[in-house]
């Protein structure tokens, strides 16, 4: 269908699962000229919703699009066309491009072309120092005046905890978070997966959960000594876990996030796939007892946000040995559906719960305003079958990156229509550009 303006159209006896307003109930749910509208009178056209969820604003708040300067691996509009075919309305891209995002025209060009783009939301991110090199402190009041929605480095650890200080300091601010890849390299610069009894028996350099808890640990005393938010990059150590614990009993501003692969894999996975770099992201995949720790979290709400880490690479780059290739697979078409069938099955977390990670979470931690499935609220929105079963194929991937440890998997919730500022942009599959009709 054409969202033209003044249409009216229904989707009807659908689930609302609306985590902006702690609402979950059955309905149907109206849009008019691209906002929610009450859903009593006439419409053009109705959707059958039956059977299906209705969620509001899913986010993805840590995506790697690679451009500026590395579009082989991925550009704004394949990296945007994942994001809807994965059920996401809306994304925060990291800043690690080439040239870095640290420049205020650099923001405001992501947002334009993802505009014209007419898919998902894109809210850039802008980089913490001058290139991400970890010395001099970027122009962040002007980066956050041009739009971009926080700040970070990830991909090079902010190690200096002089420069990481005066970070949250200005953060604190401004109002925008200061999102940090937690490692010490002296520890575990030189890991390509998790040390322990797995890297051993493979032979490969391992990084210690140590390497990342030192890190986390200093920069919550920093958030507690400046009141900068502080927002902790892909978690994946129970002592980072600790430190995000101690630091929220204590008030102040600090969130953390966990991504759909360090919640479904371990580090066996490497032996698994026989050394294939599919397995290789930073942090590692880590034990099973960090894992189940990291599922405890997410249902304890300790961790109040997903985010795929989406980092697509060429195959090229992905065929190198595991010590040479690059760290990241690509995540936006699976996450959504790996969270679901990781955590629902376990019971302990309802749905509304649940999809408060992919909505309320990230909105919270970005500072971003939305209410939900509300009459004159924009109408972004994705329509999710829970009980599809589908495996993963690569090869179908509207990313330009095919590296996943998720080939071949078979997943339980598929995202099958994608709503944004009322217009339809993916149904059943099919991403839906803006002169075509769903």
């Amino acid at each position: 269908m054409r969202a033209e303006p003044g249409r009216r159209w229904v989707i009807n006896g659908v689930r609302i699962l609306d985590p902006f307003r702690g609402v979950d109930t059955v309905g149907d749910v109206a849009v008019a000229d691209g906002r929610f509208a009450e859903p009593a009178g006439e419409a053009a056209e109705r959707w059958d919703g039956r059977g299906l969820w209705l969620v509001p604003r899913l986010t993805d708040m840590h995506v790697h699009f690679r451009a500026p300067g590395q579009e082989w691996k991925e550009d704004l509009d394949s990296g945007l066309e994942a994001a809807v075919a994965g059920g996401f309305t809306a994304v925060a891209t990291m800043p690690n491009t080439t040239p870095v995002v640290d420049e205020p025209a650099l923001v405001r060009w992501q947002i334009d072309r993802a505009r014209t783009a007419g898919l998902a939301r894109l809210w850039p991110l802008g980089a913490i120092t001058r290139g991400s090199e970890g010395r001099e402190l970027a122009p962040m009041a002007r980066l956050a005046e041009a739009g971009a929605a926080g700040f970070s480095d990830d991909g090079r650890p902010v190690s200096s905890a002089l420069i990481m200080r005066a970070a949250l300091s200005y953060a604190a601010g401004l109002g925008r978070p200061v999102i940090q890849h937690a490692l010490d390299l002296a520890l575990g610069g030189d890991g390509v997966m998790n040390e322990g009894p797995v890297s051993a028996r493979l032979g490969l350099p391992g990084q210690p959960e140590l390497a990342e808890a030192v890190v986390v640990w200093r920069d919550v005393l920093l958030a507690g000594l400046t009141g900068g938010p502080l927002h902790v990059a892909h978690v994946s150590s129970p002592a980072s876990l600790d430190a995000v614990a101690y630091g929220r009993r204590r008030g102040w501003r600090v969130s953390a996030e966990a991504t759909p692969h360090h919640l479904y894999f371990t580090d066996e996975a490497v032996a698994e796939w026989a050394y294939d770099p599919v397995t290789k992201v930073n942090p590692p995949l880590r034990g099973e007892a960090t894992r189940q720790a990291l599922l405890e979290a997410v249902e304890e709400g300790l961790v109040e946000c997903f985010a795929s880490d989406h980092a697509p690479h060429h195959a090229d780059e992905k065929a190198l040995p595991y010590d040479q290739a690059p760290f990241g697979i690509s995540g936006l078409e699976t996450a959504l559906a790996a969270t679901l069938t990781a955590l629902l099955p376990r019971g302990r977390m309802s749905p509304l719960e649940f999809f408060a990670r992919w909505t309320t979470g990230p909105h919270r931690v970005l500072g971003v305003s939305y209410g939900g499935v509300v009459p004159g609220e924009a109408a972004d929105f994705t329509l999710i079958d829970p009980q599809a079963v589908w495996e993963v194929d690569p090869a179908r991937f509207r990313s330009k990156g095919r590296n996943t440890p998720f080939a071949g998997v078979r997943l339980t919730g598929r995202a099958v229509a994608v709503v944004v500022g009322g217009r339809p942009v993916m149904r059943e599959g099919e991403v839906l550009r803006q002169d075509a009709d769903a």
